[in-house]
């Protein structure tokens, strides 16, 4: 019986791709540009005398499963390709550039060795940190000037549960170019750091407690089509596209007639910006800087749809304030403009 020639996934055309189930996917850590990161990782181990070692798997985002010293790295990261289709699909790819990967792994090696040590379980690390057994929120809400908890991964991640203070603690302390004394010099979070640095001293030279290995979702079990995860990951991340408000926007606005100002709904939005801000800021008690923010993300998209402005415009102003009121309120109560309830694995 002739053998089946190895798929090609480079030459394939973009709807094949997409028809493709992700299991069926000919990809391997070995031999690509993360493995090289991955020897990076280890020799950042050893560096500081720590003997684990988190085995590394390609599964369908980056994540550390809960409780196993294992780390999930995304099965598009393993071949240009897929990575391509994932920025097309997403507008980024996760962890695509060397910098942006060692982060991501020494932030996920932080749950990994927290777990293979159970250091989680210390009195005194709950005492600084917090509980680890804090449920995880959907979303969480962070200040953007607290000193309390370093900066690592984007989106001040270190404030969203006790176990993410201190992956991002440990990332930092990890990092060889983080300095950390020096740059969390009179900060409350360089306390954290001490006692990470302290906290890794005592497993030096130790072999891992636990030897775990349950690599959940891994690639090869996952039995859907690319064209399928993309799809339920579009949709699950929707309010992070540009497009998410184009259907509300243009029921309060009005698409571009040939002759009219077709900036005219972007210069309304701007023109009573401060207005829409001070009121909704008022009577919801949320943050200025998020209610500005929503608001100048549909100004944007106003512009590019060219939308005009109605002949009510206090019936549009006050079309306006509602919708955006709509989308605050959600964010309060869920952490997310929709409302939608999610759950992350990271």
């Amino acid at each position: 019986m002739a053998q089946t020639a190895p798929l090609d996934i480079a030459n394939l055309s973009e709807e094949q791709m997409l028809a493709l189930r992700i299991c069926d996917l000919p990809l391997s850590i070995e031999g690509t540009w993360l493995k090289d990161c991955i020897d990076q990782l280890y020799s950042e181990l050893d560096a500081k005398g720590l003997k684990f070692r988190p085995v590394c798997y390609l599964a369908d985002e980056w994540l550390t499963p809960l409780g196993e010293p294992v780390i999930g790295i995304p099965f598009y990261l393993a071949h240009p390709t897929l990575t391509r289709l994932e920025k097309k699909m997403m507008l980024e790819a996760e962890g695509e550039t060397k910098e942006e990967c060692m982060k991501l792994l020494r932030h996920e090696c932080g749950h990994a060795i927290s777990y293979a040590y159970q250091l989680h379980k210390k009195k005194r690390w709950q005492h600084v940190f917090g509980p680890s057994s804090k449920e995880y929120g959907d979303t969480f809400r962070f200040r953007p000037y607290s000193k309390n908890y370093v900066r690592h991964l984007d989106g001040f991640y270190a404030q969203f549960h006790p176990d993410e203070d201190f992956v991002e603690t440990f990332a930092v302390w990890l990092t060889p170019s983080s300095d950390w004394q020096k740059t969390y010099q009179g900060w409350p979070a360089l306390k954290k750091l001490l006692y990470v640095s302290d906290l890794m001293a005592s497993v030096t030279g130790k072999d891992a407690l636990t030897r775990k290995n349950t690599q959940h979702w891994h690639f090869k079990g996952i039995k859907a089509t690319l064209n399928n995860f993309y799809k339920k990951k579009r949709e699950f991340w929707a309010e992070e596209f540009p497009d998410f408000h184009d259907g509300n926007l243009r029921e309060i606005f009005k698409e571009t007639i040939a002759g009219t100002n077709s900036g005219a709904a972007a210069e309304f939005l701007k023109r009573h910006q401060k207005r829409i801000v001070t009121d909704i800021v008022r009577w919801t008690g949320e943050r200025k800087y998020v209610v500005s923010n929503l608001i100048k993300a549909a100004t944007l998209r106003a512009r590019e749809l060219k939308l005009t402005t109605p002949q009510d415009q206090t019936l549009t102003l006050a079309n306006l304030s509602v919708y955006i009121t709509t989308l605050v309120m959600n964010y309060i109560y869920t952490g997310w403009y929709r409302g939608d309830e999610r759950k992350k694995k990271r």
